[in-house]
């Protein structure tokens, strides 16, 4: 008969190792395996995507939001794959700060770009890994379904008169127009845009009352006399919101702006980091918040902005004008914050832009008129068919280079 003094301390002690042998496993799995960008042309532009592939097998995907400079911000995710393959992938909130905080010159547009797709990747990673909807991980959804504005694209009253009564019909309550455009010798004469733009936006109110929210994009194209002579063309009303009306480098400027003009401001999309939202939340210089979760950090500083942003009464009016890993990732952190108006898209009946190509991404987050339905699906909720997207050759995508009517460069 064995000695039962010896066995009883073995049988207690065992499910501790056989504990500790798990949670080791665990880890071990989720290390990341390795770190891969993909550009690729999807419509009318190119895609970065960032793939994070963990010792298991799981698969995560990002997206950059830099357009155009897609191969600076690929060469940025390179240089953080050097440390970062080997590190659990679990840990996402240490790995942004360790993709910050690694390099003497911290932050910028590239590095943050490059971060963002890095830490998107994780969030879907983690989403599958745990099997919930990345909402889940920022705390849960705050409301069903995320409600949309649309663009339209018209170049003349009639057309953008069209263009509104469209998505009108389709249910579109909120909606954005653009002032003007630029000859095909890229010339853009800013006093010229202006009037012409103003003429619309009048007969669109005209048109339509009070029953839409109005906005219009300026592309930060003027200057502070250029903008407030535009806000004071607007009859009080016309407008609910003008977008970057001016570049946002200058936050003085935009306090000089703000003290010219009562109406709304949606300014964000440029922004970087939280740091440089604090500064325009802090001296009341936005009224909507245009974060983009492709360029200022990915879901980690998203988050972090969206509840600055709620401090002030700001809503967040997420910039997204990518293709499906952009807009998923968008969705989830919509979905999950309490402050929120509209999220950007592209995808209405009068845009015509492929971003969405469904042969290369199988799967994406429905749109059921203008908003989109929450995904149940674990992480992200997408697919995107690798082989596919590998197929399409990126083209060199240069923006505009436009000029004044005297020659002078100007923003695009």
């Amino acid at each position: 008969m064995p000695d039962q003094t010896k066995i009883a301390p073995m049988s207690a002690a065992a499910p501790v190792e056989t504990a500790i042998l798990r949670k080791r496993t665990a880890a071990e799995l989720a290390k990341i395996a390795g770190i891969e960008t993909l550009i690729a042309r999807v419509g009318l532009r190119n895609q970065l995507l960032v793939k994070i592939t963990t010792e298991d097998g799981l698969v995560g995907w990002g997206e950059s939001g830099l357009s155009g400079r897609e191969k600076s911000v690929a060469a940025t995710v390179e240089h953080y794959a050097g440390f970062l393959v080997g590190q659990d992938s679990r840990n996402i909130a240490r790995i942004w700060q360790e993709a910050y905080r690694s390099q003497y010159f911290e932050g910028g547009r590239v590095l943050t770009a490059a971060i963002s797709a890095i830490d998107i990747a994780l969030y879907d990673l983690l989403g599958k890994r745990l099997e919930v909807p990345v909402y889940q991980l920022l705390g849960g959804k705050q409301r069903d379904v995320i409600p949309t504005f649309g663009t339209t694209m018209g170049k003349s009253i009639e057309q953008q008169l069209k263009d509104v009564t469209l998505l009108v019909d389709e249910g579109w309550i909120c909606i954005r127009t653009y002032p003007g455009s630029f000859d095909d010798n890229d010339i853009f004469d800013p006093r010229a845009t202006l009037a012409k733009t103003a003429e619309e936006l009048i007969a669109i109110r005209e048109k339509f009352g009070n029953s839409i929210c109005l906005g219009v994009d300026m592309h930060h194209r003027y200057t502070i006399a250029e903008a407030a002579d535009f806000c004071a063309m607007m009859p009080r009303g016309t407008l609910n919101f003008i977008e970057e009306p001016i570049r946002s480098e200058t936050p003085e400027a935009y306090a000089m702006l703000r003290g010219m003009t009562d109406i709304p401001f949606a300014v964000g999309e440029e922004f970087a980091s939280k740091w440089e939202a604090a500064r325009f939340l802090d001296a009341g210089m936005t009224q909507y918040m245009r974060l983009d979760v492709s360029n200022i950090g990915g879901f980690t500083e998203a988050m972090k902005v969206a509840a600055m942003s709620e401090r002030h009464y700001v809503d967040i009016m997420p910039h997204n004008p990518l293709g499906p890993v952009c807009t998923a990732a968008s969705v989830h952190m919509s979905a999950a914050v309490p402050n929120f108006s509209w999220l950007e898209t592209r995808q209405t009946a009068v845009e015509k832009l492929g971003y969405h190509d469904a042969s290369l991404f199988p799967k994406q987050i429905e749109m059921k008129g203008p908003v989109y339905l929450l995904p149940e699906e674990p992480g992200l909720g997408i697919e995107v068919n690798e082989d596919a997207l590998r197929s399409q050759t990126a083209e060199h995508v240069e923006g505009p280079h436009l000029k004044r009517p005297d020659g002078s460069v100007t923003n695009w």
